[in-house]
């Protein structure tokens, strides 16, 4: 693949030059002036979301809907016969075929910045950056910056009345600023409504808005595509509004190692296989068969990009590719799924070895969104500059 060229005037990893986090400090003050702070060590410090986070939104949305019988109905047609599960994907280049012309990624640093003491409530404050950017594939093979946003959020509990008050969280709503928004995690989403702990709600809520600030970007470019050509994001395709987006096909690096497969032996029962059973006999260049998730909504399989020999453990080089259905329960053609299956062997290489631990599954054009956003999001020294609590006197 050739170089990264410069595109609309600025190179792919191109720092984008903004003024200072300065729409920050008027909210510190404001709730400082307004609540006792217990300031977290050094002004703030990153959550890490621990376990990996695609691999728990997997099972979440995923997997845990299916977890007493296992997914069943194989999603393509003509329906696969059930003793062979597997099907060859030689890989397509895009020299042959350009298949897929813009990459989707959004990335997320969440930061604790303290506990907020208003009267007898008491709530976590977290800061938020998100960023998402598409990067289009010229003909060439040529990577540009299609576009970029980053936005940051100030994430506190508001709804139900057990957070920040009314009157204080009026007063932050009024220094938003195109960039600056102030979420209240308590209003219910997909990924935040069964999350209990307040800092899990606050960063679920925090994937929730960057899964949104996807979808627009994605939905802005999808109408510059010709009929032909997909948009690849990174992860799944069945959170928010992605499962309505066409000709859009999801690639996870990490999924839900969990799940089974109960397949149907014609008149002669069933035979149950578990996932790591399932792909430790898929070969490079094949792909399993399809099945169905989220309500018969997505189709679903597994395509193995790295032959067994390359990695150092069997599940590696294997990523899950999703597309959303034209309805529910209705199949996909079996050739579709192989013709999308060898464009994505054929995106193999570049591979960003050696600069990723997930290069066994990352594709490249991806892991160029991913540098091009996290590139472009502040510092954490420019964020702690900009968090200066004011000094309260001590209530009597």
């Amino acid at each position: 693949m050739p170089l990264v060229r410069r595109g609309n005037s600025r190179s792919l990893i191109e720092h984008i030059v903004s003024a200072p986090l300065t729409f920050l400090g008027p909210a510190i003050e404001l709730i400082g002036r307004n609540a006792n702070v217990l300031p977290a060590t050094g002004g703030a410090f990153e959550d890490m979301a621990r376990p990996d986070v695609e691999e728990a939104d997997d099972r979440f949305f995923g997997s845990k809907t299916d977890a007493k019988e296992g997914f069943q109905d194989f999603a393509e047609t003509p329906a696969p016969d059930w003793r062979d599960l597997y099907r060859k994907t030689p890989a397509v280049y895009r020299t042959e075929k350009h298949v897929f012309r813009y990459f989707c990624d959004g990335s997320i640093k969440t930061y604790f910045l303290g506990t907020v003491i208003e009267g007898d409530r008491s709530y976590p404050l977290e800061l938020t950056q998100i960023g998402s950017a598409i990067v289009h594939r010229k003909d060439d093979g040529t990577l540009e910056v299609a576009k970029f946003e980053r936005e940051i959020l100030l994430l506190v509990p508001h709804t139900g009345g057990g957070g920040i008050s009314e009157s204080l969280f009026t007063e932050l709503r009024k220094l938003q600023r195109p960039g600056f928004r102030v979420i209240d995690v308590e209003i219910p989403d997909d990924l935040s409504k069964t999350r209990q702990d307040p800092r899990d709600k606050a960063g679920a809520k925090a994937r929730f808005e960057m899964h949104l600030l996807e979808t627009r970007l994605i939905t802005e470019f999808a109408e510059r595509r010709a009929p032909e050509e997909w948009t690849v994001i990174d992860g799944g395709v069945r959170r928010g509004e992605f499962i309505e987006l066409p000709r859009t096909v999801g690639v996870a690096k990490s999924f839900d190692r969990t799940p089974t497969f109960t397949i149907r032996k014609g008149n002669k029962g069933t035979v149950r296989k578990d996932i790591s059973r399932l792909l430790s006999n898929l070969e490079y260049g094949h792909r399993t068969v399809a099945f169905f998730a989220h309500g018969g909504r997505v189709a679903f399989w597994y395509l193995r990009l790295r032959q067994q020999g390359e990695v150092d453990y069997p599940l590696m080089g294997v990523v899950k590719v999703e597309i959303p259905t034209e309805e529910a329960g209705k199949p996909i053609a079996a050739e579709l799924i192989d013709y999308l299956s060898s464009a994505l062997v054929g995106e193999r290489n570049v591979t960003p070895h050696g600069l990723d631990k997930r290069w066994h599954a990352h594709l490249y054009p991806i892991f160029q969104a991913e540098r091009v956003i996290k590139s472009n999001f502040f510092t954490e020294t420019v964020l702690l500059a900009s968090i200066r609590w004011p000094k309260r006197k001590p209530e009597l």
